[in-house]
């Protein structure tokens, strides 16, 4: 393979930052195709790898046997070659708050479509700033994966918080040996309840977490004909336990239909502890007036797995955030595969319809 010209990807187009990196390696490596990625955060302050993209690239490159080339901090061009995906045991650290989720975005399409099921203990911020936290993963994007036939497993064992990070997560997945099944995420259904997490950790005091679920429970009550429950929990800053001050919030809300939509707030110094917990209310409020299928969060995320899926994949969710069309961009040049965005007339949203390509994990020896 290192005799193959790389398919050049342009790592500044539109969102321009950490998604494509992520998006074009496991693309990569579950189509064994090698690429380049120039020109990658070329317009951020900072541009080039930083410690947390680097350790996503390296945890890809391990997962599917691969090489990496120009894989340095500031790096503003890597080359990818990647290898067989045997599934197995990994661990890889952001030594920094770098989301831990952003390591499951990256390595997760691996490990679905590798020869044998992987297990990955990853370690940075669990609840961070930009990126979805822990709780999200498991609460909303586990059910949504599940529509595809996927199955993983992830346990927050620490939680890290910025700006030590040091949080620690295990990932389990089982490979999906026939496939991903095409799914129609059109059908809303009626609303059936609400649940959700608020939590304090280190010298935070508990009041923060009531009040963020207290605010968000007044929001929710007022405003959804739902059954609303928010735990509140209290994790003491402890080795084993939790790294840091951090508080926040995960709310998610079933439909008859199946549908899990969420909505989160980071808690913030200086900042009110009930305008996080209506921040949250409020994000799953506006999901379930427009009736939508999948999130904001969650719609730029289901673009990898709907061009690798056998069949027609529909989504029907709000207007598309920079970071979709910055998906589907990939996923087009990466997977050949089209995308039609159709507006839902007399509404914002949107259908987004894709036939996928079928991919097949490596056959087992």
């Amino acid at each position: 393979m290192a005799g193959v010209t790389p398919l050049l990807i342009d790592g500044s187009y539109l969102e321009g930052g950490g998604q494509i990196l992520r998006m074009a390696l496991s693309l990569s490596a579950v189509n064994s195709l090698p690429i380049t990625v120039n020109k990658v955060r070329a317009g951020r302050p900072n541009p080039g790898l930083r410690p947390q993209h680097l350790t996503g690239l390296q945890l890809v490159r391990d997962a599917s046997s691969g090489r990496l080339d120009g894989g340095q901090i500031g790096s503003c061009e890597i080359s990818f070659y990647p290898g067989t995906m045997a599934g197995g045991n990994y661990m890889a650290d952001t030594q920094t708050a770098g989301s831990v989720t952003l390591l499951v975005q990256a390595v997760l399409p691996c490990a679905l479509f590798a020869t044998a099921p992987s297990r990955y203990v990853l370690r940075g911020g669990t609840n961070a700033d930009f990126a979805p936290q822990a709780d999200y993963y498991i609460q909303v994007f586990r059910p949504i994966m599940s529509w595809f036939g996927a199955d993983f497993r992830l346990y927050i064992h620490r939680r890290g918080f910025y700006p030590q990070g040091r949080g620690e997560v295990t990932l389990e997945v089982k490979p999906v040996y026939k496939g991903l099944m095409a799914a129609d995420f059109t059908d809303f259904g009626e609303v059936v309840s609400v649940y959700g997490k608020a939590y304090v950790s280190g010298v935070l005091p508990i009041k923060v977490a009531h009040k963020m679920a207290d605010t968000a429970e007044d929001v929710l009550r007022e405003q959804l004909p739902a059954n609303v429950e928010i735990r509140v929990e209290r994790v003491k800053e402890h080795p084993d336990k939790a790294v840091g001050n951090g508080s926040g919030i995960v709310l998610w809300a079933t439909t008859s239909s199946g549908c899990v939509l969420g909505g989160s707030a980071l808690g913030k110094k200086g900042r009110e502890a009930e305008t996080d917990g209506r921040t949250a209310a409020e994000e799953i409020v506006s999901s379930i007036k427009r009736r939508v299928c999948l999130d904001d969060y969650a719609q730029d995320q289901v673009i990898l797995y709907m061009a690798l899926a056998k069949g027609k994949s529909i989504i029907r969710t709000g207007p598309l955030t920079k970071h979709t069309e910055t998906a589907i961009w990939v996923a087009k040049q990466m997977c050949k595969v089209d995308f039609k965005v159709t507006p839902d007339e007399g509404t914002d949203c949107v259908y987004v319809e894709c036939e996928g390509i079928g991919a097949l994990p490596p056959r087992r020896s």
